[in-house]
């Protein structure tokens, strides 16, 4: 059986994460690159071990030579500096902005044609760098935070309303900070209105606590931030691509004045397949909606200018 290749940059915890879950799945052969190559190398052959008695076939190797990503199919961007207790997404964006930049360097280098999907915090602004180094078509880079956003946010509503999650309709638009917007008016339980099930207190606490979710993950950890969830909604965005699905997941890509917002990355619906990006999707959202995303696009943005000022990037 002939696979697609992904190459996943970054072995720590999110990354040998999602190399994980690509072997299990049997998705891609995968090459797990990070500047510890032997410590890479060991998460790729841990993985690689495994993979029998997962009945997959999927084959992993490790290391620090960016040679080994040359035609990958899928670039799956982990690397940097994770959040420490008290740190928002947006401090990391100096420290985090170069090692991207260099990544990127080398996937428009070795493999032209990839499509890069970005984990890597400040997520939209880093898959906005990604966007600008790579030269990429804007609908071959693609930011992951969506889904893992929507994922919280249904968690939640689960856990509050004592219901399955699998039966919760959600989606969470914006940047993937503090300003992003769960989407209330179109939330359903089996069909059921959100607002019919939970009071406006309720629901407001439920709305705060996906957007600091993160947060009180790595709260908890005191040494590391969250990597399960962040991982299976990297693989998940990443299966729509594999498999050519049309699937609508709300991701952070390149918005051209969708929802009022343009020249930036942001977190909208989007058809994803094989060619990336096939289409943003817009559709109506309440007009107290549509003004806080507009908020979250600004406050995106006004990182963006930051970072290009930093780095000395140009429009």
């Amino acid at each position: 059986m002939s696979l697609k290749k992904v190459a996943v940059i970054g072995a720590g915890n999110v990354g040998s994460e999602v190399a994980n879950q690509l072997v299990s799945k049997e998705l891609a052969d995968v090459v797990l690159i990070d500047k510890l190559g032997d410590f890479a190398g060991g998460k790729a052959l841990d993985i690689l071990t495994s993979a029998s008695l997962k009945n997959s076939s999927s084959n992993i190797v490790g290391g620090d030579d960016y040679s080994l990503i040359e035609n990958s199919d899928i670039v799956i961007i982990t690397a940097g500096l994770a959040r420490k207790p008290g740190m928002s997404r947006e401090e990391l964006v100096e420290a985090n902005g170069n090692i991207i930049a260099e990544i990127v360097k080398n996937v428009k280098k070795l493999c032209p044609d990839a499509i890069i999907i970005m984990v890597t915090n400040p997520l939209d602004v880093m898959t906005y760098l990604a966007y600008k180094i790579s030269g990429f078509k804007p609908e071959k880079v693609i930011g992951m935070a969506g889904v893992l956003d929507t994922a919280r946010f249904k968690a939640f509503i689960a856990e509050e309303l004592g219901v399955f999650a699998k039966d919760i309709n959600a989606m969470v638009l914006g940047g993937h900070g503090d300003e992003m917007v769960p989407l209330i008016e179109t939330t359903t339980v089996s069909g059921i209105p959100l607002k019919q099930l939970a009071d406006d207190k309720t629901i407001e606490r439920l709305v705060e606590r996906t957007r600091k979710g993160g947060a009180e993950i790595v709260g908890l950890l005191k040494t590391g931030s969250a990597y399960y969830a962040p991982a299976i909604s990297a693989v998940e965005t990443a299966e729509a691509i594999l498999k050519d699905r049309k699937s609508i997941l709300p991701a952070s890509v390149f918005v051209d004045g969708q929802y009022g917002a343009k020249n930036i990355y942001l977190g909208v619906p989007a058809i994803l397949g094989a060619n990336g990006v096939e289409k943003v999707i817009e559709f109506d959202i309440s007009q107290q909606e549509r003004e806080l995303l507009q908020n979250s696009a600004q406050a995106v943005k006004n990182t963006i200018e930051k970072l290009e000022e930093a780095m000395g990037i140009t429009q």
